[in-house]
């Protein structure tokens, strides 16, 4: 079966948010939704999420499901405020309970904020099964950047999260709290264990140096043969190698702190206070 896939992309983020859409029907699921926020002002805006509303309105769809590939450290979460204007049940994977226990622990939430993933509506496992109308989609846990990693399969499209970008941008970082590299690699194998026509649609994309226009569809061949990290067969020990000199290197997302705060709590804020105010937490030296 072959979906019919919507992307909508968010410059700010560089984040790729898809719509899933039964070829035959009206159902959908929405993937890796957006909610804006303006750090410097600790504002959030929904033009993004509102985006996504008007084309699912205008196409008279009905939202199945709104899935998370895993916790996003780059970007909230606009999950709730779509199930509330469209309805569906949110989905991530069953990792997720690992990953509310190590933020939980940095974030000093306590005792009140719960880390059984009780915030989502379904956590998946490995081999699960749900339905897009009557589209199927099947589970792979394909951890490494996070431990909560999910991809999606689709018919003969392949949602993969921050896993995989495009061939010539390579793979994930794998140094947030629980990553792996090796892990990451053997999740790539998986992937890449479709068949070649697969289509792959990454999560984001930043414009690999020589190319002019943001790309974030390809397929399992071109991964196969092109990808600057993994491809043309590279062994575990030299991307290993790659992965953790290069991630060594790199930053830490401009929004890491907020993003993991509200997507562990499935795009919830955090419990306001007595007034009503509601604050996010800056960790020293804890990341």
């Amino acid at each position: 079966m072959t979906p019919l896939v919507k992307a909508f992309f968010d410059e700010q983020t560089n984040t790729v948010s898809y719509v899933v859409q039964e070829p035959q029907g009206q159902a959908c699921a929405i993937v890796d939704s957006v909610l804006d926020f303006d750090h410097a002002a600790g504002r959030t805006d929904t033009r993004s999420a509102d985006e996504i509303i008007a084309w699912i309105t205008e196409q008279n769809l009905k939202v199945d499901w709104i899935l998370e590939s895993h916790v996003h450290a780059d970007h909230l979460s606009a999950a709730p405020y779509l199930q509330e204007k469209l309805g569906g049940k949110i989905g991530i994977g069953a990792n997720i309970t690992v990953v509310q226990d190590t933020f939980g622990k940095v974030f000093n939430e306590g005792t009140e904020f719960q880390r059984d993933g009780s915030q989502f509506d379904a956590l998946f496992k490995d081999g699960d099964s749900f339905h897009i109308g009557q589209m199927r989609g099947d589970v792979m846990h394909t951890p490494g950047h996070t431990p909560a990693c999910l991809t999606y399969v689709i018919g003969d499209a392949a949602f993969v999260g921050d896993t995989l970008f495009m061939p010539d941008f390579g793979t994930a970082r794998c140094d947030f709290p629980g990553g792996s590299s090796e892990a990451l690699f053997q999740s790539i194998q998986k992937i890449l264990s479709l068949p070649d026509e697969t289509r792959i649609f990454v999560g984001h994309d930043y414009k690999a140096p020589g190319r002019d226009e943001f790309a974030w569809e390809t397929t399992v061949g071109e991964q196969k043969a092109l990808n600057v990290h993994i491809g043309q067969g590279r062994p575990v020990e030299e991307f290993v190698a790659m992965r953790d000199a290069r991630d060594a290197t790199l930053a830490m997302p401009r929004l890491i702190l907020p993003s993991l705060q509200v997507n562990m709590r499935a795009g919830q804020m955090p419990e306001p206070d007595a007034q009503g105010d509601v604050f996010l937490k800056v960790p020293i030296n804890k990341i």
